[in-house]
């Protein structure tokens, strides 16, 4: 698998995304063996999104399934739209189709956004209740993620961290919601401040029309509400993407 260096971290380009999502899912093994010998737990934020959910599919199936430490994999996610979780847009339920409903982890250990809260703002109150509560956060902590998987928009964007919603910005919340007008549509999303406070992030991105998005992270000649994956920079954490060869077709060698 080809190396890069991109935006601070290291990219690892695969031949195709059977490759990319057998890597990455790996990769969230080992991480979650290693940080439960460290810390007893394994705190995971999840991304929706196609690539995401190879990579989910593969954790729920042997070998990788009974390689994961379940009991102590608390899962959590970096953003929802503004649906209830059996909606067909809902980030849970993609993941609860290709993920819970085939491992054993424990019902506790899965935080879900409340989306289905008439009013987003409350909803993402309660889920920062939630974090801090399973974190046992102070009032001025932010949570520290052992990892945090993101995707990355054509439009630049992460998480529902959008470009020109001053979103990036947000630094007094763990959890804000947000109104996507170009979408005509809400979301609730973890803040930039932590994310950047996790142990890990890993962009997860396939495809030929991901190579813009990626060429201009590369570039790092945009502003962070212009593109604000670009701003995504663990303060003390590993930063990686996992690529497939056609999204890392532009990138610099």
């Amino acid at each position: 698998m080809e190396e890069l260096s991109l935006a601070g971290g290291k990219a690892h380009v695969a031949a195709d995304r059977a490759e990319l999502a057998r890597a990455a899912a790996e990769a969230v093994a080992s991480a979650a063996r290693t940080a439960v010998a460290a810390r007893g737990r394994f705190a995971l934020a999840l991304s929706g999104g196609s690539t995401p959910r190879d990579l989910y599919r593969l954790l729920a199936a042997d070998p990788l399934t009974a390689a994961m430490p379940w009991p102590a994999v608390h899962l959590y996610w970096g953003d929802e739209r503004c649906v209830p979780p059996d909606h067909v847009e809902s980030n849970f339920r993609m993941v609860r189709e290709a993920l819970l409903d085939k491992v054993p982890i424990p019902a506790g250990n899965v935080h879900r956004i409340p989306a289905e809260d008439p009013d987003s703002e409350r909803a993402a109150e309660r889920y920062e209740a939630e974090l801090r509560a399973s974190f046992g956060l102070g009032p001025l902590e932010l949570p520290r993620f052992d990892l945090v998987l993101l995707g990355l928009g054509l439009d630049g964007h992460t998480a529902s961290l959008f470009p020109g919603t001053g979103a990036v910005a947000v630094s007094d919340r763990l959890c804000f919601a947000l109104r996507v007008e170009k979408l005509a549509t809400h979301r609730i999303t973890l803040s930039l401040p932590v994310l950047n406070a996790a142990r890990g992030v890993a962009f997860l991105a396939a495809g030929a029309d991901k190579a813009e998005p990626l060429r201009a992270l590369a570039a790092g000649a945009r502003s962070a509400d212009e593109l604000p994956a670009g701003a995504v920079r663990p303060r003390d954490g590993e930063l990686a993407f996992w690529l497939d060869r056609e999204a890392a077709s532009l990138l610099p060698r």
